[in-house]
């Protein structure tokens, strides 16, 4: 159901706290973000290196008012797919308080959207092996597992993941 009272707009300075926290409030993220303010600089460096790329873009789902949600959508030139260019999205959550009200389909409708606009042939994304939940919605959105997601961590910090 699409909530008639939610928007979507390009994230502003004012809103890294509220991400943060969100990104922070989940099973995952509660072990490699850091909520605390102030905020270690690396958040604000990151939010600067994203809103200066025009092709990033940090967009947040505001629902009365309120941040509601977040996921950043990279875009990337590509020599496969005859030279196409594709879309990636990251860091995708809705507020643990909003959860349920189908915000987080919602957002990613509007990233494939803008993907669409932006003439990409492919969106893509990765979702933790633990996270089954996470999983079915992606697939419930038309996402299938077709590769085999690999990482290689070059932090020196040990994060559990």
């Amino acid at each position: 159901m699409k909530d008639e009272n939610l928007k979507f707009r390009p994230a502003v300075r004012a809103d890294l706290e509220g991400i943060v926290s969100m990104l922070a409030d989940d099973s995952l993220g509660r072990n490699r973000e850091n909520p605390a303010l102030p905020l270690e600089r690396s958040y604000e460096e990151a939010f600067l290196a994203i809103s200066e790329d025009p092709n990033d873009e940090l967009i947040v789902a505001e629902a009365d008012g309120q941040l509601a949600g977040v996921l950043q959508l990279t875009l990337l030139p590509s020599i496969t797919h005859r030279g196409s260019w594709r879309a990636m999205i990251e860091g995708v959550r809705t507020a643990s308080t909003l959860r349920g009200r189908g915000i987080g389909r919602e957002l990613i409708r509007h990233a494939i959207g803008l993907a669409e606009e932006r003439g990409c042939r492919l969106v893509q994304l990765t979702t933790d092996k633990s996270r089954p939940d996470a999983i079915r919605f992606y697939e419930g959105l038309g996402f299938r597992p077709t590769h085999e997601g690999m990482k290689l961590r070059l932090d020196k910090e040990v994060v559990k993941e």
